[in-house]
């Protein structure tokens, strides 16, 4: 059938939690408890420069513009209460496509109890855009701006697996129980440990890691006023590949008391310094060098 603004609407308001709300311009966010800070988050996926209709089913991309939005907000230490959608659809995509994409959407959505606020769709004549906006509630909320030097940084999932399927992807694989190809397609991150980590006094700083770690560490460095050395050791491409959404903090606490005190295995990759003349440094254990940004730009 062909795409109808209504019909899409229609099927909105009928299959996502909160959709029966959906009857004006505006919608109304959840009122935030005192004591607590309502936090949001934004995330647009472009096809062609997030994804490929060709490999990424529908009902994984649903999933994933849900968890790369609750990811950051959970990495700020924050509970989500709710999302906005936005969608850009050239006039001729297959409604079935679409209908899978939502009918995902809503069900991974209706798993968390987090109901849909609003959003907007439009029409357009190539390429499929994803919007969505997330909010959430924090009672501290934790930023990328207080590493001290000395924090060791700890990050809480293998890094450069989201890197080694997008490669497969390229090179024609389309074998879903690889590890590596779920995890660029269908990536889980440790929601709920957020704000198990804001209440934890001595974790300074932490951001989800999604443009890849050498670029996120870089933000982190500029955002704190410090330097940061990076182990080496890692391998390139977790230093370089992007999209992983783990959990990257900053503490002073000793890394054994911090795995008791989380529950899970944490990697150190990297520490903190003294703010000089570059944000990153590899090293060695012996030897550093300045660090170039290896990161994926979607500028160019």
């Amino acid at each position: 059938m062909a795409l109808s603004e209504l019909e899409i609407l229609a099927f909105i308001r009928a299959r996502f939690l909160g959709g029966e709300a959906l009857t004006d311009d505006c919608g109304a966010l959840p009122p935030c408890p005192s004591g607590q800070i309502l936090l949001t988050t934004t995330d647009l996926m472009e096809e062609g420069v997030h994804f490929r209709r060709e490999w990424h089913p529908p009902a994984l991309l649903a999933r994933k513009l849900l968890a790369v939005n609750l990811s950051d907000l959970d990495a700020s230490g924050a509970v989500p209460v709710g999302f906005t959608l936005t969608l850009a659809l050239p006039k001729d995509l297959d409604w079935a496509w679409l209908e899978t994409l939502l009918g995902a959407l809503a069900d991974a959505a209706r798993e968390r109890s987090l109901p849909v606020l609003g959003g907007d769709t439009v029409g357009r004549d190539a390429g499929v855009g994803l919007g969505m906006t997330a909010f959430g509630l924090a009672t501290r909320w934790l930023k990328r701006d207080g590493l001290q030097p000395g924090d060791a940084l700890f990050v809480d999932q293998p890094l450069g697996l989201s890197l080694r399927g997008l490669r497969k992807l390229e090179a024609g694989s389309c074998d879903l129980t690889d590890p590596d190809l779920a995890a660029h397609l269908d990536p889980l991150p440790n929601l709920g440990l957020g704000p198990k980590l804001a209440a934890i006094p001595e974790i300074h700083a932490c951001m989800d890691l999604s443009d890849g770690l050498s670029r996120d560490l870089r933000t982190m460095a500029h955002a704190s006023g410090v330097s940061i050395e990076v182990d080496a050791s890692l391998g390139e491409d977790a230093i370089r590949g992007g999209e992983d959404y783990a959990r990257c903090f900053g503490s002073n606490l000793p890394k054994a008391e911090l795995e008791a005190r989380l529950g899970l295995p944490l990697t150190v990759v990297g520490r903190a310094i003294p703010e000089e003349a570059a944000p990153l440094f590899l090293y060695d254990g012996k030897t550093r060098v300045p660090m170039d940004d290896l990161s994926f730009d979607p500028f160019t």
